[in-house]
């Protein structure tokens, strides 16, 4: 047989063989990311998924895509690879056609390398009719390969071409083991089950004794929860103070908050020289009477629209002056208060300050605000980080190199920093994918998480894709709260809506409402086996416990925590004979 007639039985059965389904090596999600650039890439994650020829092992697969150039090359260590050269416009490249089908999740990654320099390297899914969808982005260098990982969701069927793209058409784009993983809807929410399991429950083994330590069987156990370890809340505003009926639908659902607009300078100090906290300081008392954790929202907004008239009237020397009375007047007024500050806001996609003050505006604030209030965490606040994936500015890219920008300058290596994603989706469907590719590649970071500012704008669908968003934070073990600008319409919530006017449900609210009641046991009764066991999985958080025994009328109570940092807790009670 010929070689050429090799290679095409080769492909024929390896499209056969995924068309079958058999080439989807595995339904679990491979979490893995990293911002390391490599001497070798890893092997293709799902083993490719549904690209052929993931590994660039023979010709076939891949074809020219544009005007450039496509080879193959083999690393000194043999390792081969796609090449694509002489290109003159961003997209000229290579692609691959694949098939995607309506409803589908698909998950993207593979290794990248550039021929000099470093660039950003994009990549792009185009379908036969309709708008692209960039799919991801990485920083690709030269001398070694980085990660790309991104995604999409199908909202159509049909052939998908997959294109490589970098706007420096001097750069060679070098690419390996490309993979392309389908997920059904139900494959997709088992991954976040599992994940919820692993990193938002523990085990626990409680056994009931007598005084002689003699186990006892059929001891009834009622288990309560009383406190959510996950903070979960939603932004509140000063209607708060006068409505009782707010208070209540607010306090009986959630345990963390942010005030949407009554710490922010613009609101605290109208007037140059005449500062007034009577709001905000009477809604941090509120909410510290219902036990609901604070986070601060904001010191500085980078954006020059928020900025007071007299602000923007200052000269360089006179803004340098304000801004340090504003930060050490907000900073230390609610130090110890708060679990959080947004101390510079957006200031990925805006510069007043920079422009101002200097380039190192950002920097010099964290610093102060940590030494002003060092047991709190200081938070950068950005939006599209999560939910739209052709932002120039605020994608994973950018933010690795502010977080590194601001940890490097001097004093604030140990600085207590996080990473704040607002996460306001517009109408549509969610591409749930990128979102988990972005969340995988900032948990590297090693920092907290959490989603500031969820909403979902208005859609028929908005509680389908508002739940979808909150499920994917909640799983995600990078993330450690989330905090949605959604509420009440009679506190102004007019974009995700989750009670009327009447306090009444809309069907965002139920979607919430009933998401609040899955992440927590609620109350529990079961009895111990024949040694006196008790085996449970429990959300972590706070328990209350009533033991009663039938043969002895006694019983006992206590309380305990169940903590992220021990998955499995042993726990003893005694019940006097």
């Amino acid at each position: 047989m010929t070689k050429t007639f090799i290679k095409t039985l080769i492909f024929l059965l390896s499209c056969i063989f995924l068309i079958s389904g058999h080439g989807i090596h595995a339904f679990s999600y491979n979490y893995y990311a990293t911002t390391e650039c490599l001497i070798e890439p890893k092997r293709a994650l799902y083993g490719g998924g549904i690209i052929v020829n993931p590994e660039i092992n023979h010709n076939l697969g891949w074809s020219v895509y544009g005007q450039g150039k496509v080879e193959e090359r083999t690393s000194e260590k043999g390792n081969k690879f796609i090449v694509a050269h002489n290109r003159s416009h961003p997209l000229d490249s290579f692609s691959q056609k694949v098939q995607v089908q309506k409803g589908k999740i698909y998950s993207f990654s593979a290794w990248v390398q550039i021929s000099e320099g470093s660039e950003i390297v994009a990549v792009v899914f185009k379908p036969t009719k309709g708008n692209t969808i960039r799919g991801g982005r990485v920083k690709a260098k030269s001398g070694c390969w980085s990660l790309l990982k991104g995604g999409m969701v199908a909202n159509f069927t049909s052939p998908v071409e997959i294109i490589f793209e970098s706007k420096n058409t001097k750069v060679e784009i070098w690419v390996d083991n490309v993979s392309f993983q389908p997920f059904t809807k139900k494959q997709w929410r088992s991954h976040q089950d599992q994940s919820i399991n692993k990193v938002r429950r523990s085990r626990v083994r409680l056994q009931v004794t007598d005084t002689n330590r003699t186990p006892l069987e059929g001891a009834k156990v009622l288990i309560k929860q009383t406190k959510q370890d996950f903070p979960l809340g939603c932004g509140i505003n000063h209607n708060i103070l006068t409505s009782t009926d707010y208070l209540n639908w607010f306090a009986e659902r959630f345990t963390a908050t942010t005030f949407t607009n009554e710490m922010k300078w613009y609101s605290t100090e109208v007037k140059q020289g005449q500062e007034n906290y009577t709001i905000a300081d009477a809604m941090v008392e509120l909410i510290q009477q219902k036990g609901i954790s604070i986070r601060g929202h904001n010191v500085f907004w980078d954006d020059p629209k928020y900025q007071q008239s007299w602000v923007k009237s200052l000269s360089s020397d006179e803004l340098r002056k304000a801004s340090s009375e504003r930060i050490d007047s907000v900073v230390s007024r609610y130090r110890g208060k708060l679990i959080a500050w947004d101390v510079v806001n957006e200031n990925l996609h805006f510069r007043y300050y920079e422009d101002k003050l200097g380039e190192n505006a950002s920097s010099e604030f964290y610093n102060t605000a940590q030494k002003l209030d060092p047991q709190t965490t200081m938070f950068l606040n950005e939006y599209n980080t999560i939910e739209y994936s052709d932002d120039e500015y605020a994608n994973p890219i950018k933010y690795q190199e502010k977080v590194k920008e601001i940890l490097s300058y001097p004093g604030n290596a140990n600085l207590s920093l996080g990473i704040g994603l607002q996460g306001h989706f517009s109408s549509g469907q969610p591409n749930i994918a990128y979102m988990r590719s972005v969340l995988d590649i900032l948990g590297t970071l090693g920092l907290p998480i959490w989603l500031t500012e969820v909403d979902v704008g208005k859609d028929p669908n908005q509680a389908e894709y508002l739940e979808e968003i909150l499920r994917e934070g909640y799983a995600h073990q990078a993330v450690e709260g989330i905090i949605m600008f959604a509420g009440p319409a009679i506190a102004g919530f007019n974009v995700t809506t989750l009670a009327d006017r009447n306090f009444q449900n809309t069907p965002a609210g139920d979607a919430v409402d009933n998401l609040i009641q899955e992440w927590k046991i609620g109350t529990r009764e079961t009895r111990t086996d024949g040694q006196g066991f008790i085996d449970m999985s429990l959300f972590h958080g706070e328990y209350d416990v009533i033991v009663e025994h039938p043969a002895t009328n006694s019983s006992a109570t206590l309380s305990f925590k169940v903590t992220k940092d021990k998955q499995q807790a042993n726990i003893e009670v005694h019940i006097d004979n």
